[in-house]
């Protein structure tokens, strides 16, 4: 009997642990419901059944983390290797934390424009331009697509961008587009969060850029309309097609995060 094929590597480029041992504020009187290491790796087991299988990821800073980085670091130092982090920090923090962080494996800075818990869009230039020269990290940005026209003078000068969930609406997509276009990545994740069609969305972007697409789950979906579901990677695979689909799911992902 012949061997099943290997499953496809995931490199989940968005997920978030909440562990319940470190602080947690909450965000417009949001506290989400525990989900540490044990419980991702618990969830992310059914992804064998969509033939995927975790192989690495970032875990990115929720609002409802604020500035906090125990938890991050002890979340990757639990997830082992493979895995990045993705944090937010005031616009004040000093050189040796950011330097203490990447040792860490923290690889980016997150902007969270559309929920708060970060350093503002007024710091959003030197901060993202400090920590990419002192570290190489890129700057990570929650915001609803319809308010890149605006952002888009800032974000055209960052040396390294990417922005999540698609976006988040349809009517962003012309804004989006052109950023793609000049080397921002974008995150296929949240695909309950988001007002758009994800499959159409994703082959544009893939046609404006093959290398921007970065796939992730949002686990453990905190507020969307609906939680991830392990279908959703299947739909990112069939949107990206036989000739993407390996970059999507992994290696854009493991090249932008340099694992």
């Amino acid at each position: 009997m012949a061997e099943p094929p290997a499953p496809q590597r995931l490199f989940d480029a968005h997920l978030h642990i909440v562990d319940p041992a470190h602080p947690l504020t909450p965000n417009q009187g949001y506290l989400p419901a525990p989900f540490t290491v044990a419980d991702y790796r618990a969830r992310t087991a059914s992804l064998a059944d969509v033939g995927v299988a975790v192989a690495g990821g970032a875990v990115v800073s929720g609002s409802f983390q604020g500035f906090d980085q125990g938890y991050l670091v002890a979340a990757l130092a639990a997830l082992g290797p493979g895995f990045v982090g993705v944090t937010q920090l005031p616009a004040d923090v000093a050189d040796d934390d950011i330097l203490r962080l990447h040792g860490a494996g923290v690889r980016a800075v997150r902007f969270n424009v559309a929920r708060g818990g970060s350093a503002g869009l007024d710091d959003a230039d030197r901060l993202a331009r400090r920590v990419h020269d002192l570290a190489g990290w890129h700057a990570e940005f929650y915001v609803d697509a319809r308010r890149l026209a605006e952002l888009e003078p800032l974000l055209a000068g960052l040396p390294r961008v990417s922005v999540d969930h698609l976006g988040m609406h349809r009517d962003g997509l012309p804004h989006l587009l052109p950023l793609v276009a000049a080397g921002v990545r974008v995150k296929a994740t949240g695909f309950g969060r988001v007002e758009l069609d994800p499959v159409p969305v994703m082959r544009a972007i893939l046609r404006e850029n093959p290398a921007a697409l970065l796939a992730g789950t949002d686990l453990p979906s905190t507020r969307p309309q609906r939680p991830f579901q392990d279908a959703d990677l299947a739909l990112i695979r069939d949107a990206a097609g036989e000739e993407h689909a390996d970059a999507v799911l992994w290696g854009n992902a493991a090249a932008w995060y340099g694992v």
